[in-house]
């Protein structure tokens, strides 16, 4: 995807454990007040498949020490994100700066920046400084400890690498099935392209794509859901699913005609079935890692993923 070609995003309201996991296994999902889209019940009422799936690798069982869950629950509150998130944040918005023309930008951040600058607000530095207070005002409404364990960040990167190693292993699996390209959801990284101006451009793409369509869009379809008459657990799996494919959609360049009208979008790739079915199985795998282990890793991992398909 270089635009030197437009990255698209991927995003969904990370939910964290409540303090009293015995009593009720919980999601924290988003900064919204009780009872809106995703309140902080939402994962007692969401799925036994998913709290199982938490007990069955012995991550929300009870231990002894509670060292692990402690690092579990603090990890994946937004406050932790904000840290963790940051310095990529602030390498990418300085970086596209310096590079200027030559910049990498994901197809994420330019539309957050159209619609801004429909509202009449063109700042450079404002979509970060928004994205900084989402997360704050979420952690504030979620009411966690304002404290954070400089330890966890480290913990935080391992996992970040982790996942995004393992999501490498399974683009590996499905090239068996595909004779395609392996990188399906990095960009084109092409031969004209310098190696910083793709890393620039790779951490753009982990946090936008992942504010977009984890952050914003994901927990706005699972309330539409909701308010049709939806069960939770059925607006959660629907909305996964939708995101995730408009996630993957949205790579590509498109000229049709519908209605009696003509739509086309003006960058993305050629539609190829192979890396339209990878990046929706990322899309669903981003997904699951928001809402397991919160916005921080889950565009932590994204990003590496793409820094992992640099390589040789």
């Amino acid at each position: 995807m270089v635009l030197k070609q437009v990255r698209f995003p991927v995003i969904v309201y990370p939910m964290t454990k409540q303090d009293e996991l015995d009593a009720m296994p919980v999601v924290n999902a988003t900064p919204t007040s009780q009872g809106g889209l995703l309140d902080s019940g939402l994962a007692g009422r969401i799925a036994s498949p998913l709290h199982s799936a938490a007990t069955m690798t012995g991550i929300s069982g009870n231990t002894d020490s509670g060292g692990l869950r402690a690092y579990w629950d603090e990890s994946a509150r937004p406050l932790a994100s904000l840290v963790f998130v940051a310095p990529m944040l602030a390498v990418y918005e300085i970086g596209v700066i310096v590079l200027g023309h030559d910049a990498i930008r994901n197809a994420a951040d330019v539309w957050l920046r159209q619609f801004l600058d429909l509202l009449g607000f063109g700042q450079h530095f404002l979509l970060p400084l928004l994205t900084c207070g989402i997360l704050l005002a979420w952690h504030h409404v979620s009411h966690r400890p304002w404290r954070l364990n400089g330890a966890v960040l480290y913990g935080m990167l391992f996992e970040s690498l982790l996942f995004g190693f393992l999501l490498m292993i399974l683009a590996g699996f499905q090239s068996q099935f595909y004779a395609s390209q392996f990188a399906a959801c990095s960009a084109d990284n092409g031969g004209s392209v310098s190696l910083p101006t793709l890393l620039v451009g790779f951490l753009g793409a982990g946090i936008y794509e992942e504010l977009l369509f984890r952050l914003m869009l994901l927990p706005a379809v699972m309330g539409l859901l909701r308010l049709t008459g939806f069960s939770p657990r059925v607006s959660l799996i629907t909305a996964i699913v939708a995101t995730s494919l408009i996630f993957a959609a949205a790579h590509y360049h498109w000229d049709f005609e519908f209605a009696g009208r003509h739509f086309t979008t003006a960058h993305g790739e050629e539609f190829q079935w192979y890396s339209f079915t990878f990046r929706s199985i990322a899309g669903v795998y981003f997904s699951l890692l928001f809402a397991f282990r919160g916005f921080g890793i889950a565009a932590g991992s994204h990003a590496l993923y793409d820094i992992f398909t640099l390589l040789p």
